[in-house]
C-alpha cells in the first residue's frame, strides 16, 4: 500500500470528500458529518428533490473516484474513502428535511447504525461487490434503510 495521496487530484478530493476521510479515527463518521452541511445547503435551496438528485449525481462520481483512489493505494476499500458515506447520508436525510437539528441528528444516527452494523442487504453488498461500485452500494443501502426507518417512525409517531 502506498502513502495516502495528496488532495491535488479530482478523484482524491471526491473520494475523501475534500479531505474528511483523512481525519483521524473513524473516517466514516467524519465523512457522514461532513455530508451534513452540504446536504443542508442543497436541501434548503432545493428541497428533497434537489438532495435526491445530488445523491444520484454524486453516485457515479463516487464509483469512479473510489475505484481510482483504491487502485492508487492498492486497497479496494480504504477507510479514507468517504464519498460513499456522503451519498448514504444524503439519502438518510430525505425524510427529515423539515424537522430541524433533531431530524438531522436522527438521520445521522440511523445511517451510522446501518453502516456500522451492516445488516442484510448492506453486509451482503459490502462482501460481494468489489471496486468502486462495492464501496458505494453498501452505503446506498444503509442510507435507504435509514430513510425507510425514519419514514416508518414518522408514520407511527407523527
Amino acid at each position: 500500500m502506498t502513502e495516502r495521496p495528496p488532495l491535488n487530484s479530482p478523484d482524491t478530493l471526491i473520494a475523501t470528500w475534500f479531505g474528511a476521510g483523512y481525519l483521524p479515527k473513524a473516517p466514516g463518521t467524519w465523512g457522514s458529518l461532513a455530508a451534513l452541511p452540504c446536504g443542508f445547503v442543497i436541501a434548503y435551496f432545493g428541497g428533497m428533490p434537489a438532495l435526491l438528485i445530488a445523491a444520484i449525481l454524486l453516485f457515479p462520481l463516487g464509483v469512479w473516484a473510489a475505484s481510482r483512489y483504491g487502485q492508487r493505494v492498492g486497497v479496494s476499500d480504504p477507510g479514507a474513502i468517504v464519498v460513499d458515506e456522503v451519498v448514504g447520508q444524503w439519502l438518510a436525510l430525505l425524510p427529515i428535511l423539515s424537522h430541524g437539528i433533531l431530524g438531522y441528528a436522527l438521520a445521522f444516527a440511523a445511517f451510522r447504525l446501518f453502516d456500522i452494523l451492516k445488516p442484510w442487504p448492506v453486509g451482503m453488498l459490502d462482501r460481494r461487490l468489489k471496486g468502486g461500485l462495492g464501496v458505494m452500494m453498501d452505503d446506498v443501502a444503509a442510507g435507504l434503510m435509514a430513510a425507510i426507518l425514519i419514514w416508518g417512525v414518522a408514520y407511527v409517531l407523527p
